[in-house]
């Protein structure tokens, strides 16, 4: 289970603005975004959880995205598809379409996008691990 992911990026209000429009039709919400104090430096931070209180962090630094690759539990195909248009509409860059991923498994249907920073996000519905009640 996903319990936390911390980011670095180059603009945080950027990145809460996009995180904020593409996660909401995804199901998670933004819970709230804080400012901490950590090692002696003030760092903003932005937190997104949802209900199983998934945390999800960044500050602004350097970011690196080729480090990280972020996968998203969708219940459904059908979620896959309202997470890709809203990373699409809040400025993602395409990185695969919603379909399956017959390379992996012909029940892995997943999208991909980058958001703004270049990270690898994807919200991946997988048939044995999630099925439909």
């Amino acid at each position: 289970m996903l319990d936390h992911i911390f980011l670095t990026v180059a603009d945080l209000e950027r990145s809460i603005a996009f995180y904020e429009k593409t996660l909401a039709l995804s199901g998670l919400s933004m819970r709230s975004i804080t400012m901490a104090r950590m090692v002696r430096k003030a760092i903003r931070t932005l937190r997104v959880s949802d209900a199983a209180t998934v945390c999800f962090s960044g500050c602004a630094r350097s970011p690196e995205p080729q480090t990280v690759h972020v996968g998203f539990v969708a219940r459904s195909e059908k979620e896959v598809h309202p997470f890709y248009r809203a990373a699409m509409a809040a400025g993602a860059s395409d990185n695969g379409e919603p379909g399956a991923r017959l390379h992996y498994d012909a029940r892995y249907y997943a999208a991909n996008v980058l958001d703004p920073d270049g990270y690898s996000l994807e919200a991946v519905y997988k048939s044995w691990q999630h099925p439909q009640p």
